[in-house]
């Protein structure tokens, strides 16, 4: 049975909702969302409302936490001070903007999700703020799947759609038994294989492209294909500016990917 896999909506209710029409088209029923429900979009409670409304279960994102348990609740690494500030702009915009309702939702939500050898999370099975990057060390991805007791691990956060698979593998380790003068034992334990399946981003993709994207995965074949789903971005850029968010965020949105100044300190981190 297929299934879809959306990540980073990132209140932007155009592309969501051409995203979901997408889904539908298809005749896909079950929906699981990886968090980043809200956050430099303009649309964060009709976004919110539309994910209860569908009743697609989510996972919580890095901005569903930072806007629940504020901003020292975050683990993120800023490229420079204007983004910082930008990102500060963003997050008490939002925090505002919310309804009690809203931000009682995203305070429920869970950081994990499982359905069967699936395992469902924001940025990896440790934290919603750790970015698993497709050319990351590959005993390093194989261990944040097979830690977790997955098969496929699913995740966001980048905004980049990737599936990668890990596989041929083994570790090889050497035992000295007893004292100096017993034999050594070589021992060698060949790696199952194992997928991440990156779902890149509904609502701000950064792949290159300015089309949505999400992931439909069938969990009897296994089979996984990344779809690409075009939306108004134009109205979205517009109610960003109209909002008062950072126009950035609209100029960025239009070129699908990130974009952020370096020029006052290119060695700034955030440290909170």
């Amino acid at each position: 049975m297929n299934q879809a896999v959306i990540s980073c909506l990132h209140a932007n209710l155009a592309a969501l909702e051409a995203v979901l029409a997408d889904i539908d088209s298809q005749g896909i029923q079950t929906i699981t969302c990886l968090g980043d429900l809200v956050g430099y979009g303009p649309q964060p409670n009709e976004v919110v409302e539309l994910v209860r409304e569908r009743g697609i279960a989510s996972c919580q994102g890095c901005w569903d936490e930072d806007i629940i348990d504020g901003l020292n609740a975050c683990e993120c690494s800023y490229p420079s001070q204007l983004a910082e500030r930008r990102g500060h702009r963003a997050h008490h915009w939002t925090a505002a903007t919310l309804t009690e309702s809203n931000k009682a939702f995203l305070a429920e939500l869970p950081m994990t999700l499982r359905r069967g050898a699936s395992l469902f999370v924001h940025g990896s099975p440790n934290s919603q703020h750790e970015y698993l990057l497709p050319d990351m060390n590959a005993f390093a991805a194989l261990e944040r799947v097979e830690t977790a007791g997955a098969e496929t691990l699913f995740c966001g956060h980048t905004h980049q759609p990737y599936v990668r698979e890990l596989s041929g593998g083994s570790i090889r380790v050497r035992v000295q038994q007893g004292n100096e003068n017993q034999p050594v034992r070589d021992e060698e334990l060949t790696l199952p294989m194992r997928r991440i399946v990156n779902a890149g981003s509904v609502g701000e993709p950064r792949h290159g492209s300015t089309k949505a994207t999400y992931v439909i995965h069938n969990d009897t074949t296994g089979e996984v294909s990344i779809r690409e789903v075009a939306y108004d971005v134009a109205k979205t850029c517009r109610a960003i500016v109209d909002a008062g968010l950072p126009e950035v965020f609209a100029w960025r949105l239009s070129h699908g990917f990130e974009y952020a100044e370096r020029a006052d300190d290119a060695s700034h981190v955030c440290e909170r």
